[in-house]
């Protein structure tokens, strides 16, 4: 299986992974990188820097594989119920 490494981007810092996770394929990257996203988005602290933040995933070879903004991981709450009783 690939390898894949999350490195976590916040304007000109970079916090690299060096050890990475082997995954299934680049969809199962994206799967992981989205919930350790909205892990980090779980705690108040640094919340409003995080947003700014994007999540880059590259394979063994350091290609690109996809770059998650942490502010896409965010699911708006679900609308009121327009219905009228």
């Amino acid at each position: 299986m690939p390898r894949y490494f999350f490195h976590t981007q916040i304007g000109e810092d970079v916090i690299t992974d060096p050890t990475g996770i082997e995954l299934r394929d680049p969809d199962e990257a994206w799967e992981r990188a989205r919930a350790t996203i909205r892990a980090a988005l779980r705690s108040p602290q640094e919340q409003s820097r995080l947003m700014t933040a994007c999540l880059v995933v590259t394979d063994a070879a350091g290609e690109v594989v996809l770059e998650f903004p942490f502010s896409e991981a965010v699911t708006p709450p679900p609308p009121e119920d327009p219905t009228v009783h």
